[in-house]
């Protein structure tokens, strides 16, 4: 039960019904749409779906090899460049990254190559006798990873491949990170994210610990003295506060919160649904929470956001998701109060319309009200404040609000790097924590054998 939704109704439907509603969000192609599908690509030279996949697959020869029957080759090609390709070829923003950028949106049939889908038909009918990948001679070096999410598990299989032993430490009771707690159930369903974990550890080398979090009972100083580097992954684990009276009343809670409780439910019919839900924010993950509330059986669904559609960071995709599953997007919005009942229990919000003016979001003095019996924060995750708290990890930020990082993934202190979510501003996308993880295991490794060698 959500402590903070306990005093509602949990949906009618039962179990199976709802399950229906988190299948994968698009069907899988079968054989014959895969080999029509991959027949229209145009393997270009030098393709730019590759140039702008954050993790540099080599797009035109995966699909090549599918063309060609190869699916285990399709998949290694894959696995190369990104470890977690099958969570990726779910979850990843491909109408704004490789199909975006596919040729055939410039052509008359203006339909590109669905990449994610092939993606995902290779790496879901791959079949390895074995781990694709083998380890390198033993270094000899053990290496501290900070968070078992996308960023931490890329980098600790990496390491391993150039023969290197891992020991990850993670807080939750499950490794995989937002692709097990924080991405929606409908697109990444059932256990998608610990069958592609249980496969990256196939490798060897690498050891999860389970329990331990980075300013509570494990220290960056310890782990900075005992092992020869390590990597934080620790990703964005508080959330914003609206900064409003009646924020922690019953009703009112973090998007975040509630996607997690229902990717780990085994019953979905105990959850607690609201009739009228509000979410607030403007991002993929307000799109989630929204859809999901819906597909659960709230009857009235509204995301608020204080700026136009064109700003908000959710895709267009995203958005006509929500539009499809019957979710309302009321823009030009601030919150303002939080409306309660006599119980002390959320009954609405207050909003003040919004526009801009010189630039600058300004109120317009207008207001409006939405009755709601549940209200979701989706405005952005922050650090949790002690996770950095200790003299040593203290000047990580270098005063900002991420830790700061140069191109290869180092922090400003000696043998720490940090890669996910957590570093400078990106695109805060699963494909990018793993190019992170990726390339600061292979600064980390070169490092180390540098300093071994001087």
């Amino acid at each position: 039960m959500i402590e903070s939704l306990k005093h509602l109704p949990p949906t009618a439907a039962t179990h199976e019904e709802l399950a229906e509603q988190f299948t994968d969000l698009a069907p899988p192609l079968t054989a014959r749409q895969a080999a029509i599908e991959s027949a229209r690509c145009l393997y270009c030279y030098d393709a730019p779906c590759t140039r702008i996949c954050p993790t540099g697959i080599d797009v035109a020869g995966f699909i090549r090899n599918l063309h060609n029957e190869n699916i285990n080759g399709a998949a290694v090609g894959i696995l190369k460049q990104n470890i977690l390709g099958a969570a990726c070829a779910r979850v990843c923003p491909t109408e704004i990254l490789c199909e975006d950028a596919c040729v055939r949106n410039h052509d008359a049939e203006g339909d590109p190559v669905k990449i994610g889908l092939l993606q995902r038909y290779a790496l879901d009918h791959a079949s390895f006798d074995g781990h694709p990948f083998e380890r390198a001679a033993a270094t000899g070096k053990v290496i501290a990873v900070v968070g078992a999410g996308p960023a931490g598990l890329a980098c600790a299989h990496r390491l391993a491949m150039l023969g290197n032993d891992v020991v990850v430490f993670e807080s939750r009771e499950k490794p995989g990170g937002l692709n097990e707690y924080g991405i929606a159930r409908y697109k990444l369903p059932g256990d998608v994210a610990q069958r592609e974990v249980a496969f990256l550890l196939g490798i060897g080398g690498i050891q999860i610990r389970h329990g331990f979090t980075l300013g509570a009972n494990l220290h960056l100083a310890d782990l900075h003295a005992q092992y020869d580097a390590v990597f934080l992954g620790i990703g964005l684990n508080a959330s914003r506060q609206l900064g409003l009276t009646g924020e922690h009343a019953p009703g009112l809670m973090a998007a975040v919160d509630y996607i997690a409780a229902l990717r780990q439910a085994s019953d979905l019919s105990q959850l607690p649904v609201p009739r009228r839900a509000l979410v607030i924010g403007g991002g993929n993950t307000a799109i989630d929470m929204a859809v999901q509330i819906k597909r659960l059986g709230a009857e009235d669904v509204t995301v608020v956001y204080r700026r136009g559609a064109q700003s908000m960071t959710a895709t267009h995709h995203e958005q006509d998701i929500a539009k499809h599953n019957q979710v309302r997007i009321r823009t030009w919005a601030a919150p303002l109060e939080v409306l309660l009942d006599d119980a002390g229990r959320v009954r609405g919000m207050r909003f003040e319309e919004t526009r801009m003016l010189d630039g600058a979001l300004h109120g317009t003095g207008a207001f409006i009200e939405i009755a709601a019996d549940a209200v979701f924060k989706a405005i952005g995750q922050a650090f949790d404040p002690a996770a950095l708290a200790e003299p040593m990890a203290q000047g990580l930020t270098q005063g900002g609000d991420r830790i700061h990082v140069d191109a290869a993934l180092r922090t400003v202190l000696a043998g720490v790097y940090a890669g996910g979510d957590c570093v400078a501003p990106g695109l805060d996308l699963t494909v990018q924590a793993v190019q992170h993880g990726k390339l600061a295991a292979i600064a980390i490794h070169h490092d180390i054998q540098s300093s071994r060698g001087s």
